[in-house]
């Protein structure tokens, strides 16, 4: 089809290229075409032209549409990417294939062959298409997370709520991370404030986590590899902010929250509750901070994700009185 262009000699054109995208004139829907000395780049629109650029009305090519995984399976599945791998939890070797076709940042197709499980919260993984590996990068707010999804836990659906936590924190404060996994939330949050302490009892974890501290350029985080029970009295009084991202079993940490915090420190407090009963999760931690002889003020309650029918993962904000 017809199009109106700019014409620019091929010297300058990836310059020209650039700064059309950047003002929003390129017409993407068209194909960019040359010959031996010029190229022509499709506009929306003349008059958002450049000021002195030599325009032209030339013949284009329509830049073809991939075909989506729907109109390749007449339906959509159902999967997650994290890095380079797509994870499907119901195994189909055609939905596999599909996504490679589609997707072409994506490597590996794995399907998950058991729930999260076992005292590391891991998942065991079939790999259907693609590349064998379990092995990944993943980018969240502009940093990098290697891991491997067969040997830590790591869900990409928290990103939100790891920024929402991030942006609340102080430059001076002083954050404890209880169960930091590969570091999405220390990583994330070390770059605002004072301290991040990230503890961890997985191994895999603490060894990818400090891989991760480097990649992402990262001083200020002390790496624990134990268990919390183990080493909360070391840090007693210690913690301005607390992380407890342990959603199944954080109510057996709360007597160590209660010894790392500060008076006046704020806990982000992970559980799995039903519809009807948040306030059950608010008493479990009122008991908590009680037997410590202390008291809590609620900040807020969020629900973060759905998790099963009328089951939500919740977030209880508090601080410690």
């Amino acid at each position: 089809m017809k199009s109106s262009c700019v014409k620019a000699l091929k010297s300058n054109g990836e310059t020209l290229r650039k700064k059309l995208i950047e003002i929003g004139a390129m017409d993407r829907s068209l194909k960019i075409k040359s010959d031996d000395q010029f190229l022509y780049i499709p506009i929306v629109d003349r008059s958002l032209a450049p000021a002195g650029a030599k325009l032209a009305i030339e013949e284009f090519d329509a830049v073809k549409k991939p075909k989506t995984i729907e109109e390749i399976l007449g339906f959509a599945p159902s999967y997650e990417v994290i890095g380079d791998i797509a994870v499907l939890l119901e195994e189909s070797i055609e939905v596999g294939k599909a996504i490679l076709k589609v997707h072409k940042n994506v490597k590996t197709v794995l399907v998950a062959l058991s729930p999260v499980e076992g005292e590391f919260r891991v998942r065991r993984y079939r790999v259907i298409a693609g590349e064998n590996r379990t092995e990944t990068v993943y980018r969240e707010y502009g940093f990098r997370y290697a891991l491997d999804l067969q040997r830590v836990y790591f869900s990409p659906r928290l990103a939100t709520e790891r920024a929402r936590v991030a942006a609340l924190v102080g430059p001076n404060e002083t954050v404890i991370d209880m169960f930091a996994g590969v570091g999405p939330f220390s990583i994330l949050i070390a770059k605002r404030v004072k301290h991040v302490v990230s503890i961890d009892k997985n191994p895999e974890a603490i060894m990818f986590l400090r891989k991760n501290v480097a990649l992402n350029s990262i001083a200020n985080i002390q790496i624990i590899r134990d268990d919390v029970h183990e080493v909360s009295s070391n840090l007693k009084g210690q913690g301005d902010r607390i992380i407890m991202n342990l959603p199944h079993n954080a109510q057996e940490y709360l007597n160590d929250a209660m010894v790392m915090a500060k008076t006046g420190s704020k806990v982000h407090y992970y559980d799995i509750q039903p519809e009807n009963s948040f306030e059950d999760a608010i008493e479990t931690i009122r008991e908590a901070a009680a037997s410590h002889g202390r008291k809590i003020k609620v900040i807020g309650i969020k629900k973060v994700r759905s998790y099963a029918p009328n089951s939500y993962n919740i977030c209880v904000d508090f601080q410690v009185m």
